[in-house]
């Protein structure tokens, strides 16, 4: 068979059913005859950030993939390949790449060499006979310890070459690894003894999916749960035990616990330092579970390390926690304190979340959003600068995998291909992005792939016609040249390209037009709600 009739059918028994992808990448077609559906974007970086949130809604069990031309469409998707690494999320990459004898040649993109050290492995196809080979390799890869982008370049001249029949390939196997047994009796002496503990984690628990155990962990010795924002939703946030989630903005209890803690369990996350991400307090006894063994101190000191899958770790932990504590601790006392520091904060916050004001306040338009969607049927994902730092703190995330947090390389315009990557791996669900006017700016021809590639998700955008937060940064500019200033009619825009849009300024026509977007994702349209707001940039950060 030829080699991408070839290609098609390993990804087919590897139970992908989605492609997305942009032209020429003879792949699509192939793809198309093995029933794989793509998804035609009209950027490479959007079509990442797709395959990466079907990685993600599935806890990494369907792999999303995306293909490209050689030369511009893959130097194009680079972004998106850097922000799958800094978010360790598994997503096969298939680059076609330049004819073999001129793949080394300057100035020829070679996908394979330059996409390295933004992967997890990089491999170019050189020779037909070996392709199941490089395949039963880079799905191990994907399936396998702390996910990352696997690079398959395929060279243009490779098309034609036949792969011999019988197609000799299994879909691979996926394992789990587990701590050291000495290792896991240290910690759970730790936490059984420790005056105030607090449990920090991340998205590996949803790649484990070990949303049960840390629950029952959290509840067993009545210790505070505060989550990444990759990590968010892993515990319920309506939890009297919830802290909430960080990055840099953050609900007051999370800052609050962690700096009185004794002792800090981060359970399947890296604890990298960002300034989007919670600054761990220094002088702590920090317990770090991890799939990577390169995260151990590698920004954090470590004094117990967890090497393995979360939910090993935490089954194991919880078996040798039960042998001295046989009943759930008594949490009243510690819920009283979370619950009095969150009343506290949000009676600071509230009058911007039900603020009257025209334009209408962010927050106002997000705790509206909040307590009119079905929160339990609802995938939501934040964009990079204002939208992540007005919805994180107080988006109340109760199921898991129904908020998708991100940070590290925040790359603008990055929730919309999340929001339809959701959608498309979870049809069922309502799907939204929130974003603001200069996200859109960088993503926003891709509203036309939702309502092409019939993907009704509900969008969200804060418009404020300026890049306000960088309005403190930039007060010479601003004033001399308005370079902060940014505007568009974007409900129009959406209409334009066929969804429904509509642009809100009025407080009391906040709820009934997010009703009625609702019911147009329903019929099948995607859907654009445009809300005019003010320039506000005060977030909650740690110490207000």
């Amino acid at each position: 068979m030829k080699l991408g009739t070839a290609i098609a059918e390993i990804m087919r028994r590897e139970g992908i059913e989605i492609l997305c992808g942009y032209p020429v990448n003879h792949l699509i077609e192939h793809a198309a005859k093995a029933e794989i559906r793509p998804v035609m974007v009209r950027q490479e970086r959007v079509g990442l950030h797709m395959a990466d949130a079907i990685s993600r809604v599935t806890s990494g069990r369907t792999i999303g993939a995306f293909c490209m031309q050689h030369g511009p469409g893959a130097e194009n998707a680079m972004g998106g390949v850097a922000q799958c690494f800094g978010e360790s999320v598994p997503v096969l990459v298939l680059p076609m790449g330049y004819q073999r004898r001129l793949a080394h040649i300057e100035p020829n993109f070679n996908s394979s060499e330059a996409m390295k050290p933004f992967a997890k492995s990089s491999e170019p196809i050189i020779l037909a006979a070996e392709v199941a080979n490089i395949f039963r390799r880079a799905f191990t890869r994907l399936k396998n310890g702390r996910g990352g982008p696997v690079i398959v370049e395929i060279p243009s001249d490779m098309w034609n070459e036949e792969v011999p029949e019988p197609l000799s390939y299994t879909p691979v196997l996926r394992t789990r690894y587990g701590a050291d047994p000495v290792h896991v009796k240290e910690a759970a002496s730790l936490l059984v003894s420790a005056k105030r503990p607090v449990i920090y984690a991340g998205q590996g628990v949803h790649y484990a999916q070990a949303w049960p155990q840390l629950k029952r962990l959290a509840e067993r010795l009545a210790i505070p749960v505060a989550t990444s924002l990759g990590g968010k939703s892993s515990f319920p946030e309506t939890h009297p035990l919830s802290l909430g989630s960080g990055g840099l903005a953050v609900p007051r209890a999370v800052p609050k616990f962690l700096e009185e803690a004794d002792v800090i369990f981060g359970i399947g996350c890296s604890f990298t330092e960002t300034s989007f991400g919670i600054a761990m307090p220094k002088g702590k006894a920090i317990i770090h579970s991890t799939l990577d063994p390169n995260h151990l101190n590698k920004d954090v000191e470590v004094g117990i390390g967890l090497v393995g899958d979360a939910g090993l770790v935490l089954d194991a932990l919880l078996e040798e926690v039960n042998k001295t504590v046989t009943a759930d601790r008594d949490a009243s006392a510690v819920a009283a304190e979370i619950a009095a520091s969150h009343k506290e904060w949000l009676a600071k916050w509230m009058p911007k979340l039900t603020s009257k004001d025209a334009p209408l306040n962010p927050y106002r338009v997000l705790w509206d959003l909040q307590h009119t969607v079905d929160i339990d049927n609802t995938i939501i994902t934040h964009d990079a600068g204002s939208p992540r730092d007005q919805l994180s703190p107080f988006w109340k995330a109760v199921t898991p995998l129904s908020y998708l947090g991100w940070g590290k390389t925040t790359q603008l315009g990055y929730g919309l291909g999340l929001a339809m990557g959701a959608k498309l791996a979870k049809p069922d669900k309502l799907c939204i992005n929130v974003w603001g006017d200069a996200a859109i700016g960088f993503t926003g021809m891709d509203f036309e792939t939702a309502v092409r590639e019939r993907i009704p998700i509900m969008s969200i955008l804060l418009n404020n016609f300026s890049m306000a937060i960088e309005l403190k940064v930039m007060p010479i500019s601003t004033e001399k040249y308005r370079s902060t200033d940014i505007s568009g009619d974007y409900a129009a825009m959406a209409r334009a390209f066929g969804g429904y849009g509509e642009r809100v300024t009025r407080p009391e026509d906040i709820v009934p037009a997010i009703k009625r977007g609702i019911q147009k994702t329903r019929e099948g349209v995607p859907v654009l709600l445009e809300f005019i707001t003010s320039k506000e940039t005060e977030v909650s950060r740690p110490g207000t």
